[in-house]
């Protein structure tokens, strides 16, 4: 049966005030639409889970739909701080839980082998474990040295973005893979977008690229562009110019509200949000083909 319905079905569905939020993606396939569509519905008091926040987190938390963030990073990549999460940390407004890359993936792993926590090998992070009581050490059982646990995350509902999809959720992504396989595992609920919805025949033709199984999503939703201003392998860059605008922008409370109302309240969807951009930021977004070699999946 088909799984296919629009973001903002889907979103308000699928995501409940309260719940802990996974939006997938590392680098690129980040689910900024989601995240939008998140803050037009108004969701509220919601747990916002990433290894990365990025600039998605920095505007859900300026629209007031979250209560607390779990993450490992947390930055502008390449230009700076998140502004508008530091400050309501600092403030204490928002709560927070912070582990290592690894530790943030260790506990979706652990999430999804249905484990109730999943050991490390100790590292140089030790400050972590003065400021994060979740981060353990117990006494390794063969008699090595001690161990560093973290406790499993399962997310209430997980975000993912991908290139492309069939109906029934089963999905190819390339590039940069992150932690979406791992989240979407974790998760109770998965919202699937993608820049394409294709033929069962070509999610088919390349099952080793199916990092996303059809099992496991509970909604499908054809959306172009979604990852903007971060970027989808071979259909659109990652917006540069955006980031370091970002950062001017997320100076006061008054320009990032009016971003929000300009962008975010006041578009319908995705789509107009594109066409609002413009062509030349279209044209300086455009990526020329690139195609890997064929493989051969022959038999006798």
């Amino acid at each position: 049966m088909s799984k296919l319905t629009s973001l903002k079905q889907a979103i308000a569905d699928f995501v409940s005030d309260g719940d802990v939020v996974y939006a997938a993606g590392f680098t690129h396939l980040i689910p900024f639409a989601a995240g939008h569509e998140i803050i037009r519905q108004g969701k509220k008091n919601l747990t916002l889970a990433r290894a990365t926040p990025d600039l998605i987190y920095d505007q859900m938390v300026a629209a007031g739909c979250a209560k607390k963030v779990i993450f490992s990073y947390m930055g502008n990549p390449g230009v700076g701080s998140l502004r508008i999460v530091r400050a309501a940390i600092e403030k204490g407004e928002l709560e927070w839980e912070e582990y290592s890359h690894f530790g943030m993936i260790t506990r979706l792993q652990a999430g999804a082998s249905g484990l109730p926590f999943l050991p490390m090998k100790q590292t140089g992070a030790t400050s972590l474990e003065q400021v994060n009581p979740l981060i353990k050490r117990i006494p390794d059982p063969y008699g090595g040295k001690d161990v560093i646990v973290v406790p499993a995350l399962n997310p209430d509902v997980a975000i993912v973005h991908v290139q492309r999809a069939d109906e029934n959720g089963n999905a190819h992504l390339w590039g940069i893979i992150g932690e979406q396989k791992e989240a979407a595992f974790a998760a109770k609920k998965v919202i699937l977008t993608a820049e394409e919805i294709v033929d069962e025949s070509v999610i088919r033709s390349d099952p080793n690229r199916t990092m996303i199984s059809a099992n496991i999503v509970d909604a499908v939703c054809h959306v172009p562009f979604a990852s903007h201003p971060s970027y989808s392998q071979g259909y659109y860059d990652r917006d540069n110019e955006f980031y370091l605008a970002w950062d001017k922008i997320s100076e006061s409370k008054e320009s990032v509200q009016a971003y929000l109302d300009e962008w975010v309240f006041g578009v319908k969807d995705r789509e107009e949000y594109w066409q609002k951009l413009g062509a030349k930021v279209h044209k300086r977004l455009k990526v020329k083909a690139k195609y890997s070699e064929k493989i051969n999946y022959g038999k006798y």
